[in-house]
């Protein structure tokens, strides 16, 4: 019984994985991850009309300035915190 379940993970685990890389690339987040946290960052769409995949544009003047465009800049970050981090003493 349990070399089958493991079989069965075996098997599942690629699937999960790839499904999981395709609903990140269409829903346009970018995935860190370690031991301590998961953290999701949304990106620019490529398909964007105002920015066409730049992120922004340049806003002239004294002080030239980038202005984040709204298809990433209006989305929150995603944090799911899996261990505490490290203590470290002072």
């Amino acid at each position: 019984m349990r070399a089958r379940t493991a079989a069965l993970v075996a098997a599942v685990m690629p699937v999960t994985v790839a499904a999981a890389a395709v609903a990140l690339k269409a829903g346009h987040w970018e995935l860190y991850a370690d031991r301590h946290r998961i953290h999701l960052t949304p990106i620019a769409r490529r398909s964007c009309p105002d920015c066409r995949g730049a992120g922004g544009w340049w806003v002239g003047g004294a002080n030239p300035e980038m202005e984040p465009c709204g298809c990433w800049a209006e989305r929150r970050e995603l944090t799911l915190r899996l261990l505490p981090p490290p203590h470290r003493p002072l």
